[in-house]
C-alpha cells in the first residue's frame, strides 16, 4: 500500500521520516494529518516515534536503520537518545557514531541484509553500521553520485535508483543487493528518490505530488500490491495455456 502525504509544505516524506521493518521514526512539530496518515498505516504493526536528531526535524537524511538497529550522528543529544531506547522495542540496537559525514541518511542505504555507503565514509562508521545494523557493507555510488542514501530507497524486496543510472551499474547493485533494481522518480519527476519516499516490507510513503505512474513502479518492485502475485499467477496461467496450445 503506497499513501501520499506531505510534511508542512515539504513533499520530501523521505527528509521527515525514516520507515523500517520494526519501527517509524517521524520529526516532531508536525501538523497531526502527518502522523495520522502513518499511524493509521502502521501503529498496529510497529510503534511510530515522534523525535528530533540534533534538534533538527530532518530526521530521515541524519541517521540510517533497520530492523536490527538505528545509527546516529554525534549531534544526537543524551536526551533524545534516550528518548528512542525508551520508545523503540527492545530487539533494536542503537548507537551514535562520531563522523564527518553526519547526514548519515544521505551516506548510507540498506534493508535488512545489506548496506550500500559513501566512499568517503570512515572505517569506524562502516564497522559500527555493520555490527549494529547487521549487514554487509558495500561502498558504490549511483549515477556518478556518492549520495546513495538520497539516490535510492531499498528494502528486502527491491530497490528504485536514481532514473538516470546506467543498466550496468542497475545490474551490479542488483548482485549486491540481492534484490531486483529499477529506476525511477518520486514527486513528479524528482530523481532524489531518498528525500521523496519511505518504505518498508509492507508499507510506503511518499510527497502529495507524486504521479500514479511513479505509485505503480513504486508497487511493483517493492512488491507493495496486494493483488501483485494474483497478477503474476494468471499471467502465468496464460502463458502456461498458450504454449499448451501452440504445443
Amino acid at each position: 500500500m503506497t499513501l501520499r502525504t506531505r510534511f508542512e509544505s515539504s513533499d520530501d516524506v523521505g527528509v521527515f521520516a525514516r520507515l523500517t521493518n520494526a519501527y517509524c521514526l517521524v520529526a516532531a512539530g508536525a501538523s497531526q494529518n502527518f502522523y495520522s496518515v502513518f499511524e493509521q498505516e502502521l501503529a498496529n504493526h510497529i510503534p511510530v516515534v515522534y523525535t528530533s536528531i540534533g534538534a533538527s526535524r530532518v530526521i530521515g537524511r541524519l541517521c540510517i536503520g533497520n530492523r536490527h538497529g538505528l545509527v546516529v550522528p554525534s549531534i544526537t543529544t543524551d536526551q533524545e537518545l534516550q528518548h528512542l531506547r525508551n520508545s523503540l522495542p527492545d530487539s533494536v540496537k542503537i548507537q551514535r557514531v562520531e563522523e564527518r559525514l553526519s547526514a548519515l541518511g544521505n551516506c548510507v542505504v540498506c534493508n535488512d541484509h545489506v548496506a550500500l555507503i559513501h566512499t568517503d565514509l570512515s572505517r569506524e562508521t562502516e564497522e559500527v553500521i555493520r555490527d549494529v545494523l547487521q549487514v554487509q557493507t558495500f561502498r558504490t555510488s549511483i549515477a556518478e553520485n556518492a549520495l546513495v542514501g538520497s539516490y535510492a530507497v531499498v528494502t528486502n524486496h527491491g530497490c528504485l535508483v536514481h532514473p538516470k543510472t546506467p543498466a550496468q551499474d542497475m545490474d551490479e547493485i542488483s548482485s549486491l543487493l540481492q534484490v531486483p533494481v529499477v529506476a525511477g522518480t518520486i514527486n513528479r519527476g524528482n530523481p532524489a528518490v531518498g528525500s521523496g519516499l519511505v518504505v518498508n516490507d509492507w508499507a510506503a510513503f511518499c510527497g502529495l505530488t507524486t504521479t500514479a505512474t511513479e505509485i505503480t513502479v513504486v508497487e511493483r518492485i517493492f512488491k507493495l500490491r496486494r493483488d501483485a502475485v494474483e497478477d503474476s499467477n494468471v499471467l502465468k496461467n496464460v502463458r502456461d495455456t498458450l504454449v499448451d496450445e501452440l504445443a
